[in-house]
């Protein structure tokens, strides 16, 4: 079995902070909204990747990044600063445009930020609804999100931070097909998704937009891991794992660390944040639930696991 010690992410209370989602719930949802109205601009703008590869933010030394956007002959990037609280919109031109971030509602920061993309001579349309809501609001009319709290927001990019540093060392153990570390957006999550390498029975969801959501990503067999900050079905911010298609007799699978647990409703293996960031070592504690739930996932679905993983733990830095 892989060493999971080995990884150079901080266990410093500081790279993991308290984040109990009653203290931050209105920002959560105000944050879930303005990073649906930037995300949807990469949509619109960046030819489809697989699985809808082309759409997610990432992680960035200060927030979230669309990373470059092709525009013409231009290039440019939108980042949410969550250091100095403001939303940044740079172009390869001398010009950029500065947004900040505080109390303010949706609806008035969707108007501020197409006129910002206007006045950078960036001519683009979203589709202004919200969208793996429930009860969507069009942007230009929810005036019900209107919270920002600096402090939770800072918390929530340092989060993102170190798991993000965490799952970039659990994706570099597999050699098989998988994703980015890349945030959603739609789901409001950082995942990484790993793939077995054969393709997965087609979806039939009612709903007709979430049934083209989901075709394209669940199009092939998948065992996906992520961090969420918490919502309807899960009242605080979790680690999760799950299986598509779901193989028989997963759920019923040990995993680790002993906090770990099945959500029956939701068809996922959790960790907790807070149990996480409690243990000794929360990047141990979190990598050895990535593992232990992958390894139940591609056990019972018998994956080719000899030749999707690694042997040996890849070495930092070499070239």
């Amino acid at each position: 079995m892989t060493d999971l010690r080995s990884t150079a992410v901080s266990d410093s209370p500081v790279c993991w902070p308290a984040l109990p989602l009653s203290a931050w719930q209105d920002t959560r949802d105000t944050l879930h909204m303005w990073t649906q109205i930037v995300g949807k601009v990469r949509l619109a703008l960046t030819p489809k990747i697989n699985h809808w590869w082309n759409v997610a933010l990432y992680v960035s030394a200060r927030g979230l990044t669309t990373s470059a956007i092709p525009y013409g002959d231009r290039v440019f990037e939108i980042e949410f600063d969550f250091l100095e609280h403001q939303l940044i919109i740079k172009t390869c031109d001398p010009a950029t445009k500065i947004i900040p971030l505080g109390p303010r509602s949706v609806a008035d920061f969707y108007q501020e930020f197409m006129s910002a993309l206007r006045a950078l001579k960036i001519d683009v349309t979203i589709w202004h609804m919200p969208v793996e809501i429930a009860n969507p609001i069009a942007f230009e009319q929810d005036k019900t999100h209107a919270s920002y709290d600096k402090e939770y927001a800072r918390r929530f990019w340092r989060t993102l931070v170190s798991v993000d540093d965490v799952f970039k060392v659990f994706r570099s153990r597999f050699i098989g097909k998988s994703s980015p570390v890349h945030f959603f957006w739609g789901s409001f999550d950082l995942a990484v998704t790993r793939f077995s390498g054969r393709p997965a029975p087609q979806r039939n969801d009612p709903d007709p937009i979430l049934r083209k959501i989901m075709r394209e990503a669940y199009s092939h067999e998948v065992i996906s891991a992520g961090w969420w900050p918490g919502g309807a079905d899960v009242k605080d911010a979790a680690f999760y794992c799950y299986a598509a298609p779901t193989p028989q007799g997963f759920a019923e699978q040990k995993v680790r660390p002993a906090a770990a647990f099945y959500h029956q409703q939701l068809g996922e293996f959790l960790l907790m944040h807070e149990d996480a960031r409690r243990a000794n070592s929360p990047t141990a504690a979190v990598l050895e639930f990535l593992q232990s739930t992958y390894e139940a996932g591609a056990s019972v679905a018998k994956w080719d696991r000899a030749a999707l993983e690694r042997t040996e733990e890849p070495a930092a830095g070499a070239a």
